[in-house]
């Protein structure tokens, strides 16, 4: 397979007097063709053996440390005659400045010449100026002087041959623009080709005939293939999600991933397995955990106990964890993240706490819920925040508060709180975690989402507004369930598909909309008994003094139902009001000593206050 960028080079090699290459400069190529056929090369020794290859004489490397060098004493000897310099320990020195026996002169001597056809590599051509766009006096003169090279570039008779070649520059750099612009712009002896990273074809035919055995350990390999000789579709399974686990790689961590099963002994099946080894480290990978599938067998009866009345959502939002358990919640791409829910519903009616709950179940730990409050993200550049800012921009050394979450625990939940507020450049981002799962912040860190699980959140569809931006309501607590999820899911399409514009990150949530739905009276009665229970336990642990609520929760629950429009918050900001701060007073103004027992009656409302009694017991 011979790879894009090389085709390009035997094109442009023939017509232009410079190449600038760019992107993946730092990874190994299989050369394909002649006396190297089959080897690995790096980038010096493939361009070198190219350029030889088309009939260069001579091919000389130049970077500001160590100056001009050749792999042959020969080459390098024939260069120094060539521009009248000495060679010395292998190498002719020069500087990258502008002076008469300088590296920009020595380069446009060579290449103006017309005796002997070469090539000059400048290697960490990124790296001889600080800013392209702010070039100090003596980087100005040497980029003026090696664009008169350019210009002045002659033809040069080939090695062997009568024909005579164009001399020839090459840039090998991160990227393109780290070079001055106006030394290429608008000249067309230039030409830049971009090195790309490995395609999911050279990935998985990297995977393919001998290099497979080299994979694993020989005894390994020997006892597991058979295997799978006559199961190809479980063959072409393993194969596709290691190609997808490994987006984004180059060859050179293919390599290393090969070391890394041989020296781990990992079997066949396990292939899939080194790829989080190698992203992460040793690190306990709770969805293989033995203890996960009886933490989510009984995960709706735990979750209940903290989020009240939504039977329906609870069951619902399981099935996608046990999806992602079963292994079948990213059958399109391995690489995409675990599982997507898009939690929807009034507000305070347990959507954030169910999603503290899963992260509980599955990851052991409340705090493996990471939250975003994208209220914070509406403005434009807002992805700078959460992606990390470009080079040169402010806040590029701190990277992107959502890609350095994931380095840190790529398992986790992440929780992106009332996503309807997001800066559309944010959207775009997401569409791409929810595809590839996976996200480079500017400094270059790939964070990977494959072993997260992400929840959206939203009050879409509570509410619809008018041409005159009025907000009216859309569902209500007076309406069957069904009737608010059909409405509620209605509305989020048509919020995606014509508002956004954007159907595409609608189509990747899919069929995992889950609607909450009101709190009824007896999920309201849950609610608030299960938070008296535990400001009586915080009361006895911390202070000693034991509470009975039981003659004042009637007239608690009454005010509690009067403000269900804001769900559990709204219970809980009741019980604040109407018990937390009476008995605060009473504690603090009657000095209540721990091992008392209060017996609380008489709730009422005096002078804009709740107010109750008690009975010491």
């Amino acid at each position: 397979m011979v790879s894009k960028w090389h085709k390009e080079l035997e094109v442009y090699s023939r017509i232009k007097n410079a190449i600038i290459l760019e992107g993946n400069i730092y990874d190994s190529f299989e050369y394909p063709d002649g006396e190297l056929k089959g080897a690995w090369l790096d980038i010096r020794h493939y361009l070198e053996n190219f350029f030889l290859s088309a009939g260069y004489r001579d091919v000389i490397f130049y970077n500001h440390i160590d100056g001009f060098t050749a792999s042959e004493e020969e080459m390098l000897d024939r260069f120094a005659k060539m521009v009248g310099m000495n060679a010395s320990d292998g190498a002719v020195s020069a500087k990258f400045e502008a002076g008469e026996n300088d590296a920009p002169r020595i380069i446009r001597d060579a290449l103006t010449q017309r005796e002997e056809s070469i090539v000059i590599i400048m290697d960490m051509a990124s790296r001889t100026i600080i800013a392209p766009d702010h070039l100090s006096a003596q980087d100005l003169k040497c980029y003026t002087v090696l664009k008169q090279a350019l210009l002045g570039a002659a033809d040069a008779p080939k090695a062997d041959e009568g024909e005579r070649i164009g001399n020839m520059l090459v840039f090998i750099t991160d990227k393109k623009n780290d070079l001055p612009s106006w030394m290429y712009l608008n000249l067309n002896r230039v030409q830049g080709i971009r090195i790309d990273y490995p395609d999911a074809e050279q990935r998985r035919k990297f995977l393919t005939a001998d290099n497979m055995k080299r994979f694993f350990d020989p005894e390994i390999y020997a006892e597991d293939y058979p295997g799978y000789e006559e199961k190809e579709d479980e063959w072409n399974s393993l194969l596709d999600r290691f190609v997808a686990r490994t987006e984004g790689f180059t060859f050179l961590e293919l390599m290393q991933l090969r070391k890394l099963c041989i020296s781990r002994k990992i079997h066949i099946h396990e292939l899939c397995s080194v790829v989080d080894l190698y992203t992460y480290g040793i690190k306990d990978n709770p969805w293989s955990s033995p203890s996960l599938y009886k933490r989510i067998g009984e995960g709706e009866e735990r979750i209940k106990k903290r989020v009240k009345g939504q039977d329906a959502a609870v069951r619902q939002s399981l099935d996608v964890i046990k999806r992602a358990i079963s292994g079948l919640s990213n059958v399109k791409s391995a690489a995409s993240p675990k599982g997507v829910l898009f939690f929807a519903g009034p507000t305070g009616t347990g959507k954030t706490e169910c999603a503290k709950t899963l992260a509980e179940l599955v990851f052991g730990d409340e705090s493996a819920c990471i939250r975003f409050d994208m209220s914070e993200y509406m403005h434009d550049n807002s992805d700078q925040r959460l992606f990390g800012a470009p080079p040169g921009y402010v806040g590029y050394e701190a990277g992107g508060q959502l890609t350095n979450a994931v380095l840190k625990n790529p398992f986790s939940i992440l929780l992106f709180d009332e996503i309807e507020k997001a800066s559309p450049s944010i959207m775009d981002k997401f569409l791409q975690i929810l595809e590839d799962g996976r996200m480079t912040d500017g400094q270059g860190n790939t964070a990977y989402f494959s072993d997260s699980i992400i929840i959206f959140t939203s009050n879409l569809g509570i509410y619809t507004k008018d041409r005159f931006g009025q907000r009216h309501e859309n569902v209500s607590k007076d309406m069957e369930p069904e009737e608010v999820r059909k409405k509620v899911r209605d509305a989020i399409s048509d919020y995606f598909k014509a508002e956004l514009g954007r159907p595409e990150i609608l189509n990747r949530i899919g069929e995992n909309i889950v609607v909450f739905d009101y709190i009824s009276e007896e999920a309201a009665g849950a609610i608030m008994d299960a938070r008296l229970e535990k400001i009586g336990r915080k009361l006895q642990q911390d202070s000693g003094i034991k509470v009975d609520f039981t003659d004042i929760r009637e007239k608690l629950f009454e005010l509690c139902l009067n403000n269900l429009e804001n769900g559990g918050r709204g219970i809980n900001n009741i019980i604040e009001k109407a018990l937390i701060n009476p008995l605060a007073r009473m504690i603090f103004d009657y000095r209540i000593l721990p091992g008392t027992a209060m017996h609380l009656c008489n709730l009422r409302e005096k002078n804009g206050q709740f107010v109750m009694d008690f009975d010491r017991r």
